[in-house]
């Protein structure tokens, strides 16, 4: 698929690993994005340099129903093990499809390079969580080259009842010097420290540094914006849970 003159197209449909459908995004000035539909999984994200800005483990398997580890997971309907579903929900280990028509957005992005991809449940699905949904996902690259994931989730039951879930962006950011990383905007919030047998405790400083390993679980209501610096590039997302952690796992 090629435009023409030889031009790229802002998005792409091809075969991936071990023949798995994804989508490539361009933006103009050189940035780039890849999405496979499996999992509605982002795992590259590159800057108008070509630098990758998202790891993705040597030992990742790109073969259902193992969830791609690295990049950009999606954990939903259920974060970590926070419910009696399987750690992180189902949805990381389901092949979503392409929506070409999906409802307005309330603010429309101007840009070309995106994807709008949709997940339904499947019977297998209903039977361990019971509630009928459409889970909308918008993949987007800024004219900056940002990187921008919006998340829409319709109740589509038919007695109206109301559901509650989890859901977390589980992003791995390539880094490559873990202690010049510098992560804002967690300051006085609560957290679960998982080297601790899950103890609460309330985060102190004004900036999480990575001195030894860190695995917490950080919550709050309402949108709270985070800025992560020391990376190949800057970055500032708005996030409902970030979980920390320093693994020597590749």
């Amino acid at each position: 698929m090629a435009a023409a003159g030889g031009d790229k197209l802002p998005m792409e449909m091809c075969k991936g690993i071990n023949g798995l459908d994804k989508v490539v995004l361009r933006e103009a000035r050189g940035s780039s994005a890849e999405v496979y539909l499996y999992g509605g999984h982002v795992t590259s994200w590159k800057n108008d340099h070509g630098e990758e800005l998202l790891f993705v483990s040597s030992k990742a398997v790109f073969k259902p129903p193992k969830p791609i580890r690295g990049g950009i997971p999606i954990c939903f309907p259920q974060f970590a093990s926070h419910g009696g579903l399987e750690s992180h929900g189902f949805a990381r280990n389901r092949v979503w499809s392409i929506e070409s028509d999906p409802p307005p957005f309330p603010t429309n992005s101007a840009s070309k390079a995106h994807v709008d991809l949709i997940l339904k449940p499947t019977e297998e699905d209903l039977k361990i969580w019971p509630h009928s949904f459409e889970f909308r996902l918008r993949v987007a690259l800024g004219p900056g080259g940002d990187l921008l994931l919006t998340s829409r989730v319709r109740n589509t039951s038919t007695d109206g009842k109301p559901f509650s879930f989890t859901f977390a962006y589980h992003t791995y950011f390539a880094v490559s010097d873990i202690s010049e990383v510098r992560v804002e905007g967690l300051e006085t919030l609560d957290y679960l420290d998982n080297l601790q047998s899950k103890e609460r405790f309330t985060e102190q400083g004004d900036a999480i540094t990575f001195e030894s390993e860190l695995c917490g679980i950080h919550g709050t209501k309402g949108q709270r914006r985070l800025r992560i610096s020391g990376m190949r590039s800057t970055s500032t997302c708005c996030a409902w849970k970030l979980q920390l952690w320093r693994s020597p796992s590749r």
